[in-house]
């Protein structure tokens, strides 16, 4: 009798664990796909009907693939961010990514060949501190003072930082470069659903907060 009522209390107890599990897999699936919704209406691919903004700006990302050769995001946002200063569409480029170590800076990277593109130096400002899309988006308001500003990544990317953005009234709109094909854009679409679950729950469960907020920066 004992045994009988241990097993029944262990199928109920896995019972209930399944139907969690349910619940919470329908719920991220559905908070996941709202990225996109939330995002949509505020997204832009072509430089003449994006509105003007004061700042864009530049998510970071490697300036290179493991063999050597320039990696393909890191050109597509630099182009976009060059073709959006050179339109007037911004009057200050803030180029926010990851300077972890004396070897890795992200930011210093994108600022040389923004430079290249045509930009000029005084028209660039630099945040070390973009470790992570929803760190880059708080530093642009906390530390740098934009409340309003213009994303600047490939599309499916800048879909998740304005979701951050807006979902803390931030006016963020995205200016979309050139989506990556092949493999290596097959592998950031996949690997971008991981992302949008972890900045859903860093939103809903979490409330994360950035690594580091830094003294004000002046953006003229």
């Amino acid at each position: 009798m004992i045994d009988q009522q241990r097993g029944q209390r262990l199928r109920i107890a896995l019972l209930a664990v399944g139907v969690a599990l349910l619940a919470f897999s329908v719920w991220m699936g559905f908070e996941i796909s709202s990225v996109a919704r939330t995002s949509a209406p505020f997204m832009f691919g072509n430089i003449s009907s994006v509105p003007a903004n004061h700042v864009g700006l530049v998510l970071g990302c490697s300036p290179s693939l493991r063999d050597g050769r320039p990696s393909p995001f890191f050109l597509g946002r630099v182009s976009a961010a060059a073709q959006l200063f050179q339109a007037g569409k911004v009057d200050y480029l803030l180029v926010s990514g990851d300077n972890g170590s004396v070897r890795y800076d992200e930011p210093t990277q994108f600022k040389t060949a923004l430079i290249a593109a045509g930009v000029p130096l005084d028209k660039i400002v630099l945040d070390y501190a973009g470790f992570r899309t929803l760190d880059s988006v708080f530093r642009a308001r906390d530390v740098f003072g934009q409340a309003k500003f213009t994303v600047i990544s490939q599309g499916f990317h800048n879909e998740r930082a304005i979701f951050l953005a807006r979902h803390h009234g931030i006016e963020a709109i995205g200016f979309s470069a050139p989506d990556v094909q092949g493999f290596k854009g097959m592998f950031a679409h996949a690997r971008e659903w991981i992302a949008r679950a972890r900045a859903v729950l860093d939103l809903r469960v979490f409330h994360a907060e950035p690594k580091f907020h830094g003294p004000r920066v002046h953006i003229p």
